[in-house]
């Protein structure tokens, strides 16, 4: 398994990370299990975030006592100093720590910088300077801002979404990091579970200096990213096949699953509905076909264009022409019309 170092925070972790998100869809018991487990084999870097209900939570009950074995990175997507302090004695409160490794801005609009007038990059120093936080990073989602981020030298980590659906200008971002030593950590490896070769993603991964955090769950996708502890993955020519194709199939306009767009305001599920045709088409299609999300992706039909998605979606998706391109795919898919 390749170890790197985030950049200037000094943090030496395998190349092989946890993305703590999806362990608030499951119980407590369920969450310690898998967190534990991915520890014991191998796995010291943890990612989770302030917006991820009870995530924290489930780390620290995890993790209490062994503060000194692993890495824990959190977020806040507060606006305000006031609301910056507030989320961070929750997360620590939360983690049962008295620090965090790196403690992120989430998912910005803007980069924030010392006398911007917002006291947010002020608020990181403090905190900082106080030992409760040990590093500070950032999150973005959108390539322009997360190019200005690291052009100002003042983060010591990005995390950005990267896998191999990566563009030119996602891998020139990537490289970037590298000369400005900040340390890289890539969301978003399965590009919202759109991507299924967990070998491919890997290999993927394995080109560049930066640590991919996976979204788990469940025992058997654990399972699979564990495996790579014991046997290297490289870049093969075969594999390079599989992911040209895949780029082939997958590449522009599709939603990645995020979520930012919600609420709808007429109840649509957009970030299921907005890429149902990739979803029936690389899962087992059977649920997707049944009663229940007929009635899902009808709703699509109550859409009132408000905009308001739109407004919300980090990657500039015109979400609801995505979402009657769907709806139309899938009614032909549902009449026997479409193979999938």
């Amino acid at each position: 398994m390749k170890t790197i170092t985030l950049g200037k925070t000094g943090i030496v972790t395998p190349q092989n990370a946890f993305g703590a998100l999806p362990v608030q869809r499951v119980n407590l018991e369920t969450a310690v299990h898998l967190l534990r487990k991915a520890y014991d084999n191998g796995m010291i870097f943890f990612d989770t975030a302030r917006a991820y209900s009870d995530s924290e939570i489930k780390l620290g009950e995890a993790f209490c006592g062994m503060r000194d074995k692993i890495f824990i990175a959190s977020k806040t997507a507060a606006t305000t100093p006031e609301a910056f302090e507030k989320d961070l004695a929750t997360t620590l409160k939360n983690l049962q720590t008295d620090h965090v490794d790196i403690y992120q801005f989430h998912c910005v609009k803007q980069c924030y910088r010392p006398g911007d007038g917002t006291g947010m990059y002020e608020a990181m120093l403090k905190a900082k300077e106080e030992g409760k936080i040990r590093h500070i990073g950032i999150t973005a989602h959108k390539i322009g801002i997360a190019e200005e981020i690291v052009e100002s030298g003042l983060y010591e980590t990005l995390q950005f979404p990267f896998s191999y659906l990566a563009s030119d200008r996602d891998i020139r971002l990537v490289e970037a990091c590298k000369e400005a030593d900040m340390g890289f950590i890539a969301m978003k490896g399965l590009s919202g579970g759109l991507l299924t070769n967990s070998e491919a993603c890997m290999a993927f991964m394995s080109q560049y200096e930066v640590l991919p955090i996976w979204g788990i769950q469940r025992d058997s996708e654990l399972d699979e990213w564990l495996s790579f502890f014991h046997r290297d993955v490289v870049m093969t020519d075969e594999l390079r096949t599989f992911i040209e194709n895949d780029r082939k199939e997958l590449l522009g306009d599709f939603c990645r699953g995020c979520g930012y767009c919600a609420p709808c305001t007429v109840g649509i599920e957009i970030n299921n509905c907005a890429r149902m045709s990739q979803l029936i088409r690389r899962s087992p299609s059977a649920g997707f076909l049944s009663p229940e999300w007929q009635q899902r992706m009808l709703k699509i039909e109550e859409c009132v264009d408000c905009g308001l998605c739109k407004t919300r979606c980090p990657y500039e998706l015109d979400i609801p022409v995505l979402l009657r391109k769907n709806l139309a795919d899938y009614k032909e898919i549902v009449a026997g019309n479409v193979a999938i």
